[in-house]
């Protein structure tokens, strides 16, 4: 009797496992940036029960002989909003699925392309990337935050290609321009021109309308890196946060300027051996506290980057 009260318990968690609704109510469109070329918008701020996860953006490029993806968005379940999205506009298969990098909220929703015979590609540097320990605590971190959107099915997928850096390729009459414009905000950042519309796909090289996230980028490679994509001209840049700009130009100054402001300020305190704490204190922020993400992003940039100044001073 214990032995089948006990069974029937399992069945009763099983079923309520399986009843739990992982499907995303979140509003989600896509907005077309050219002729083949377009883009999804993430809402700002950083990941949450609220925005589901929905806070990065990704794109997507139809030709006459199948579709290319860039980025998947943070979640199995955001990605298949996206798949159904796709399907809305065309019945061409997604070919190929584009990583600009390995950060969670770009590449959870890999596994739902893959899937549907998606062949998945990033920059070599990106190998191994799903199977550190930073990725694991990621993962840890995301479940317990995006449950039941990121939960034990959700799979930290592998690329099916490694580029070795840039890379030109063409589909369905549609030329594409991949960049390796890392190391920057990772060591493997991907940038994807789209030459017909001249759109590009900027991933986390560029964030409009928020504070972006340092993390432990180097920010003067990054700055270099925000010089190649002006020299690929764009008519128009999808950001990997906050909506297309066309006017790229000027767009691409508020994360050169963070960059360089934080640098200036976080090099004079190392300069002047004064503390971290004392210096994010003295900083004036005003320019950026009421940017969305501020509070999640900005005080883990300076540290970063105070630190990153000390590195370079002892160079």
């Amino acid at each position: 009797m214990p032995r089948i009260l006990s069974l029937m318990i399992l069945l009763f968690s099983c079923s309520l496992v399986q009843a739990v609704d992982t499907s995303v109510s979140v509003p989600m469109k896509a907005t077309r940036v050219g002729t083949h070329s377009y883009y999804i918008q993430g809402l700002s701020g950083a990941a949450s029960n609220e925005n589901q996860g929905f806070m990065s953006n990704a794109g997507f490029v139809v030709t006459r002989k199948g579709v290319v993806v860039f980025d998947t968005l943070g979640t199995p379940p955001l990605a298949q909003k996206m798949l159904g999205l796709i399907r809305k506009i065309t019945k061409q298969p997604v070919k190929i699925a584009i990583v600009s990098h390995y950060h969670a909220d770009h590449y959870y929703g890999v596994q739902v392309f893959k899937e549907q015979g998606a062949e998945i590609w990033a920059h070599r540097n990106a190998e191994g990337q799903t199977r550190t320990e930073n990725a694991a605590l990621r993962f840890e971190q995301r479940k317990e935050v995006l449950f039941p959107w990121v939960n034990e099915n959700t799979k930290l997928t592998e690329p099916d290609k490694f580029l070795e850096g840039d890379t030109d390729f063409e589909l369905g009459g549609v030329h594409f321009n991949i960049r390796h414009v890392g190391p920057a905000h990772s060591d493997e950042d991907l940038a994807m021109l789209v030459k017909e519309d001249r759109v590009l796909f900027a991933g986390d090289l560029v964030f409009k309308g928020r504070v972006p996230f340092v993390g432990e980028a180097d920010s003067k490679a990054w700055l270099n890196s925000l010089d190649k994509l002006i020299a690929l001209k764009p008519r128009v840049l999808v950001p990997g946060h906050g909506a297309a700009s066309t006017t790229p130009l000027k767009d691409l100054t508020l994360t050169r300027d963070y960059l360089i402001f934080l640098r200036s300020e976080m090099g004079k305190a190392v300069d002047d051996l004064i503390s971290f704490e004392e210096a994010y204190a003295r900083t004036d922020w005003s320019k950026y506290k009421n940017m969305p993400a501020f509070e999640e992003a900005n005080r883990p940039n300076a540290y970063n980057t105070y630190l990153l100044m000390e590195q370079e001073n002892l160079k």
